[in-house]
């Protein structure tokens, strides 16, 4: 019997790398997709480099993303893709839409065309909840985004829908709230966290600045965020899921358990610049994962002080060696 062929957009990302490693592992053949597939490092993928394809595909250009369809002709799709830091949509209202609920209804027709019984993955955010006016969110939660960001990835989720219900694809918006690892850019909130307790301790850096404490997030695992993708389309019947830990920390506690876990007290070491600090947000982003551990069976096997640990040990090997993340 043939092996399962899998194809992933944001490949060499922080996700993509953790789900091409699970894909492998159960003997999927997996063609990734990247905008230069022969001249760029992929640092995250170098333990299954050799075991996968790449293929040329470009969120701004649609032509590439049915061809990679085309020619990979996937039973699954993992959508990936996208940008990803959320204050710089406002810079280009513009982009977003393009490249994630454009991108997206490209895919899911190249789907269809190909091979109506593509099960298709699309990851989508908490942002699409925004000011909610409830938490815990679950996957009926009112959607009210706050950003264009929010509004982009909200209109994915809603196509995903669309086309799930007109052509019965086996279509899932995965419900992302906040995941993290070691393998997340510097330039993320939590590594910068990390990667500042990590400085300070080696006697690198003076102190860590920041934005507002009292934030709350609701951080996983990106590990088990993208085991959850998976399960998600193994299910026997489509659906939505929010992937989340339901437990809301504020960037404060965070910070202790950075500061913790690299040996040092946060007292003095830590200033709030009020430049850094954004409006107050109406609905804390926590995540009712109910669904997705009912029908899937999905339990994050990483807590937070774990996952903080991890990225706060890497940042000493790292540092220690004189990398840069």
């Amino acid at each position: 019997m043939s092996a399962r062929r899998a194809l992933v957009t944001g490949v060499s990302g922080q996700d993509g790398s953790y789900l091409v490693e699970l894909l492998v592992a159960k003997g999927y053949d997996v063609t990734g997709v990247v905008r230069d597939p022969d001249d760029r490092p992929l640092p995250r993928l170098s333990g299954v480099r050799d075991r996968i394809s790449l293929l040329h595909g470009d969120l701004d250009a649609p032509d590439t993303l049915r061809d990679a369809v085309s020619a990979s002709r996937p039973h699954e799709i993992y959508h990936l893709a996208a940008p990803t830091f959320v204050p710089t949509s406002w810079d280009d209202p513009a982009q977003p839409m393009a490249q994630i609920a454009g991108a997206t209804g490209t895919l899911l027709s190249a789907a269809r065309h190909v091979d109506p019984k593509t099960r298709i993955f699309v990851a989508t955010s908490s942002e699409i909840f925004g000011d909610a006016g409830e938490s815990p969110q679950r996957e009926s939660s009112p959607k009210r985004p706050r950003s264009p960001y929010g509004v982009a990835k909200l209109a994915a989720h809603q196509l995903v829908g669309a086309l799930r219900e007109r052509f019965d694809l086996y279509a899932v918006s995965g419900i992302l709230y906040n995941h993290e690892s070691p393998r997340r850019p510097s330039h993320f909130l939590p590594r910068k966290v990390t990667r500042g307790a990590a400085a300070i301790a080696l006697g690198l850096q003076d102190e860590l600045v920041l934005g507002d404490l009292a934030a709350v997030r609701d951080w996983s695992h990106a590990e088990d965020v993208m085991r959850g993708a998976w399960l998600a389309l193994q299910a026997e019947q489509a659906a939505d899921y929010v992937f989340a830990s339901g437990v809301g920390h504020t960037v404060g506690g965070l910070v202790e358990a950075a500061f913790a876990a690299a040996g040092i007290s946060s007292e003095g070491r830590v200033r709030v610049d009020p430049e850094l600090v954004r409006p107050p947000e109406g609905t804390p982003p926590i995540g009712d994962p109910t669904r997705a551990r009912t029908v899937l069976g999905w339990k994050p096997e990483h807590g937070f002080g774990a996952t903080i640990a991890e990225m706060v040990a890497t940042d000493l090997a790292e540092l220690r060696a004189g990398e840069t993340p």
